[in-house]
């Protein structure tokens, strides 16, 4: 995964210096996601997944910032700001400027006439970093279809901290209620689950994605009427187990999904939930044992 995650920078960066230099073979802006994961060899959601968790930023975030980085250049160099909109895929000097400012901070005008402020981003290279002092507690199950029904909100998704909504949500269902959707649960993974679903691939923070807290059951159960449910498809898992201070542990075995188990290991994620099962805790929830399913599929 690492070697196609460089190659897609690659490929980025060769665009960029398409726009840069109008007589470059790759002049003209030309990003079709889709196409470069499918000549990777990989998919357009495994791709994106991976980038942000690797490089920190979301991949529409980091082309974003590259692209204004070079475009700074022409700016101070006095061009036509139209021609350089343009150039750079952009169809007035309004949305350019919006994009503009938003990495630099100060419009094209201002940039040009006082010579910055400028905050250029570097060119990408990843690496993977191999320490082996430690194993993940990993299994993968090969799973029917089942359903996930419980209470759902949509939420923004917020990077550090605890999620205010999804708070919101849980201390507003009644103790009876938890114990009844515990009577429900009737199929893996088991108990009172955390489930996230319609995530943006890009993992840009404050786009929404569907919360919901409840269990899994059959496709065939019957399902009460103030319920929601999220249909899940049939497929491979891999189920990460993590015990220790909550939620250190489960948030440190999340990162390590994607920073040491998915570029060692011959799979990557599908489309589909998240899910956290929590399988023992300490009565005050600070330390506890839990489960992070994520749904797979064989590179």
């Amino acid at each position: 995964m690492i070697a196609e995650l460089n190659a897609l920078i690659d490929i980025i960066e060769s665009r960029l210096s398409g726009q840069a230099n109008p007589a470059h073979p790759m002049a003209g802006w030309c990003l079709d996601v889709g196409e470069l994961a499918r000549e990777l060899g990989t998919t357009e959601y495994h791709l994106r997944r991976m980038f942000s968790s690797l490089a920190g930023m979301p991949l529409s975030d980091y082309v974003r910032r590259r692209r204004m980085s070079v475009a700074a250049g022409d700016v101070i160099g006095g061009e036509d700001l139209l021609s350089v909109a343009v150039r750079y895929g952009y169809g007035s000097t309004e949305a350019f400027g919006r994009a503009f400012r938003s990495v630099h901070g100060a419009g094209p005008s201002q940039v040009r006439r006082n010579g910055g402020p400028l905050r250029s981003q570097p060119k990408l290279r990843l690496r993977l970093t191999i320490e082996g002092s430690s194993s993940m507690d990993t299994r993968i199950t090969d799973r029917p279809a089942f359903s996930l029904i419980g209470h759902a909100i949509r939420v923004p998704l917020i990077y550090e901290g605890e999620n205010p909504h999804i708070r919101e949500l849980v201390d507003s269902l009644p103790a009876g209620e938890h114990t009844r959707l515990k009577s429900l649960s009737a199929t893996d993974p088991a108990g009172l689950l955390q489930v996230t679903a319609d995530v943006d691939p890009d993992y840009r923070e404050g786009t929404e994605l569907t919360y919901l807290h409840g269990v899994a059951v059959s496709t065939t159960a019957q399902v009460p009427d103030d319920l929601d449910v999220i249909a899940v498809d049939a497929g491979p898992w891999a189920v990460f187990t993590a015990s220790g201070p909550y939620p250190e542990a489960l948030q440190e075995t999340w990162a390590a999904t994607a920073a040491e188990w998915f570029p060692a290991n011959p799979w990557r994620l599908r489309p589909g939930p998240s899910i956290v099962s929590i399988i023992d805790r300490a009565e005050d929830f600070s330390t506890a044992t839990t489960e992070l399913w994520l749904p797979v599929e064989r590179e």
